[in-house]
């Protein structure tokens, strides 16, 4: 993509790595606008899980039941004191459980050791991580009695990637999106089940 009018070097070349990231085969992935006011110079994308556990070959229009996400790569040397650097991530992912998995009181450890670990995999550098997982337990009545009890896990992070690998950044929260969908982990992330029997065991 070329470079647009009066966009800096450091920040074309980031979002070019952005762009060309290797996210996983699972996701179906388009560049979106990024939300007003936030930084300015930012490349955003969003990515909805196309393939479940369960169902190959299924293609959401980024609107899947089995998971979607946001990733946003923002460019901002006024903010370089509250971020440390002229970088920020800032990353949203959610997924549907199963109900057994979204009483597991771990849940959402997992789904916050999931994003570390993802990170560390992928060789992304950073600094001031930070965000919050969220379990959504909910029951339908009346006319919503039919679609009984469901479960939701939810994933907010920001940090400050450090280096100039920007694509790392990028193929983490794709993997990361992948595991809270149910799809199988790479080498280096464990699963929901051996991360339970550790927690359980200290």
């Amino acid at each position: 993509m070329a470079r647009i009018a009066g966009e800096p070097a450091v920040f074309a070349a980031a979002s070019a790595q952005v762009r060309d990231a290797r996210l996983r085969s699972e996701l179906t992935t388009r560049e979106i606008a990024s939300p007003d006011h936030i930084a300015p110079h930012s490349v955003a994308i969003a990515a909805a899980i196309s393939r479940g556990p369960h169902h190959p070959g299924t293609v959401p229009e980024l609107a899947s039941p089995f998971g979607s996400g946001r990733f946003l790569l923002l460019h901002d040397p006024a903010s370089r004191d509250e971020w440390g650097a002229d970088f920020r991530v800032v990353c949203f992912a959610q997924a549907p459980l199963e109900q057994e998995i979204g009483v597991d009181p771990f849940i959402s450890d997992v789904a916050w050791s999931w994003l570390v670990d993802a990170l560390d995999t992928h060789g992304a550098e950073y600094r001031y991580l930070s965000g919050t997982a969220t379990k959504t337990l909910s029951s339908g009545f009346g006319s919503l009695a039919q679609q009984g009890d469901a479960a939701q896990i939810e994933l907010r992070a920001s940090w400050t990637p450090l280096g100039t690998d920007f694509a790392a950044h990028a193929e983490a929260w794709s993997e990361l999106l992948c595991l809270l969908g149910g799809l199988p982990h790479h080498e280096g992330i464990e699963s929901i089940a051996a991360h339970r029997a550790r927690t359980r065991g200290k």
